[in-house]
């Protein structure tokens, strides 16, 4: 039989995604590489006066004014560590399908890995947390578990209406 006959005859692998790793602390997470605009070292941020403390900032890039998040204070209540793998990693934020989608900038450590996986790999973890909405499924492998962030629902609605108040989407 040839190659391309045992080709035709073979079932379709799964189809794998790409993920950005990182860490919270000890803790791995993966974001869906789609969803990521660009990587960043670490760059000095605007504060913004009574913005929730998980609100890093804002700074300027290629002309938009683009807001930050500290993805470990959000999630633990603890600033992200200043490690030399701590990355500003600009996510295209879109929390409805209707909405045309934004930067957002997350302050994520050790985001030097990527994963190749079936998305499918990820299962339920069977805990319904209102509070945070963005963590998703869980994978385990031989490094223990690993979380997947949800991009789309990172804020609530008071928060976008705070970030993104005026300007031009992407």
């Amino acid at each position: 039989m040839s190659d391309l006959a045992t080709k035709r005859g073979a079932v379709p692998a799964a189809k794998k995604a790409l993920f950005l790793v990182f860490h919270i602390g000890s803790e791995r997470y993966a974001l869906k590489a789609t969803e990521v605009a660009e990587v960043l070292p670490r760059l000095p941020l605007k504060p913004l006066a009574h913005a929730p403390l998980w609100v890093a900032g804002i700074f300027a890039h290629r002309g938009a004014m683009v807001p930050v998040i500290d993805l470990s204070a959000l999630t633990f209540g603890t600033p992200a560590q200043a490690r030399t793998s701590t990355r500003l990693v600009l996510v295209n934020y879109k929390p409805e399908p209707w909405l045309d989608a934004r930067w957002l900038g997350l302050i994520l450590e050790q985001a030097t890995e990527t994963l190749r996986c079936d998305p499918a790999e990820f299962k339920p973890y069977g805990l319904d947390n209102p509070q945070a909405p963005y963590l998703g499924p869980v994978r385990e492998d031989a490094l223990g578990l690993m979380q997947w962030i949800g991009v789309a629902d990172l804020l609530t609605d008071e928060v976008r209406a705070l970030l993104f108040a005026a300007g031009p989407s992407l």
